[in-house]
């Protein structure tokens, strides 16, 4: 089946393309929504240019499209980008990365639906820590980039994403994989990379904005041939 991702470039998406790869789909495009405002990813924050890198390494085309904050023109531009990647790809599925949510699988659903394609959702109620088990294991590499103050110091941000990491979570008992928001992810390596992403300056800020967070501003990085 000819399907798109719906990408964030974090472990999450980036595992549940991995898993329909493996599956025999092919991916046409990467699909990655970012804030009009800021040029970055509307829900991981990760910059624009950053993902065009990712999307270089990986060798799979992003298509990023902006948008506004208000969720229903939100919803009516992902739909209108969908619908003409269906139409001139003949593109008849989406990959989603989703562990647990209800609301928004039940959005994935109905928005897919509407379009006419299927919505594939790998990761849908497996366990997060054999998720966040998985990824590593399989030798992708991330780093966080963001974390919720309430739970996190500026310490957290700018950690690679790892057995020691992941079991302090557990022992915390905060989600393994981050799947409400308490901290987000940028992959820079792994299985499905023909290059990898070093990154060589970064800088933590905090912002109060819609929730109190810890931030990490990748502003330096390469692309690094990896061996055969």
């Amino acid at each position: 089946m000819n399907i798109i991702s719906s990408w964030s470039g974090g472990k999450d998406s980036c595992l549940a393309t991995y898993k329909a790869m493996k599956e025999g789909h092919e991916i046409k495009f990467l699909v990655n929504f970012i804030s009009e405002e800021t040029k970055r990813g509307c829900f991981h924050g990760i910059d624009c240019m950053l993902m065009k890198t990712q999307s270089e390494a990986i060798g799979i085309p992003i298509i990023q499209q902006s948008v506004p904050a208000d969720m229903k023109e939100y919803e009516n531009i992902f739909k209108k980008t969908v619908k003409e990647l269906k139409e001139k790809h003949a593109v008849e599925g989406m990959v989603f990365g989703d562990i647990y949510l209800d609301e928004h699988r039940e959005w994935v659903e109905r928005v897919c639906k509407e379009i006419g394609i299927t919505a594939i959702e790998p990761l849908w109620k497996q366990d997060p820590n054999i998720v966040a088990s998985e990824f590593i294991n399989l030798g992708f590499k991330s780093i966080i980039t963001s974390a919720k103050a309430e739970l996190f110091d500026k310490n957290f941000v700018g950690k690679d994403f790892n057995t020691e990491l992941v079991s302090n979570l557990i022992n915390r008992k905060i989600c393994s994989c981050g799947e409400n928001g308490e901290f987000h992810s940028f992959v820079y390596d792994g299985p499905i990379f023909n290059k990898k992403i070093e990154i060589t300056k970064t800088e933590t800020v905090y912002k109060d904005t819609f929730w109190k967070a810890y931030f990490l501003d990748i502003q330096k990085y390469s692309l690094i041939k990896k061996p055969n």
